[in-house]
């Protein structure tokens, strides 16, 4: 089994300000190397059945053009797809709002023998989420998913339900530490320590609840 722990600090993270077509965004961005060709990654991202396996169930056509959805979680439409390299998809929660305004952009290039993923998630969050979570309300999720694709990778499946990996203690102190490092890049971003601090108490409360 993989240290989650060491898994964590294998991510780079940054905070920036950006724009998806519906106007101003902001910018979460996580990059890691895998131990696998990108011929590999590729497979694992865009394949229905490994992609279910480790990440969430998926529905629907994932071909260029077609629309996704994952089980309890987003849907969206793939709009660009340059096998083995780049994807890029809208990333819907809950009631359709206007057009491409969270948009997940994923990159893969070759590196030492490996592959380096570059995810970047663009997204007008409403005002008052920001300031209540920072950029840690999608950041720690994509930890997760980045600790996932790492996990399948290594030929490790999980058999626990969603609920027992999140109760699991491991997984609950992976969440804690990748929430405090949202806090670092938010602060390397420009933002104060106060706020920062204040963003990743929420975060790690919605992550990780109160046990009793």
């Amino acid at each position: 089994m993989k240290d989650l722990m060491q898994e964590l600090t294998m991510v780079q993270r940054s905070v920036a300000d950006g724009h998806v077509p519906a106007g101003p965004a902001r910018v979460v961005t996580l990059s890691r190397r895998y131990d696998a060709p990108v011929a590999e990654v590729w497979d694992a991202l865009t394949d229905p059945e490994r992609l279910s396996r480790w990440f969430l169930p998926v529905s629907g056509d994932l071909r260029l053009g077609g629309r996704y959805q994952f089980e309890g979680n987003a849907g969206g439409v793939v709009h660009e797809c340059e096998e083995p390299e780049r994807l890029v998809v809208t990333w819907e929660m809950g009631e359709a709002g206007p057009a491409d305004t969270s948009v997940v952009e994923v990159r893969l290039v070759e590196s030492d023998g490996g592959t380096r993923l570059d995810l970047e998630h663009r997204a007008q969050m409403p005002p008052e989420m920001w300031d209540q979570f920072g950029p840690g309300a999608v950041g720690v999720g994509w930890d997760g998913g980045l600790l996932g694709l790492a996990l399948h990778l290594a030929g490790e499946t999980p058999t626990a339900t969603p609920d027992e990996i999140a109760a699991d203690p491991a997984v609950m102190e992976f969440n804690i530490a990748a929430a405090r490092q949202w806090g670092l890049a938010h602060q390397a971003a420009g933002a104060d320590a106060a706020t920062a601090d204040a963003n990743v108490e929420a975060t790690t409360a919605f992550y990780v609840p109160a046990q009793g």
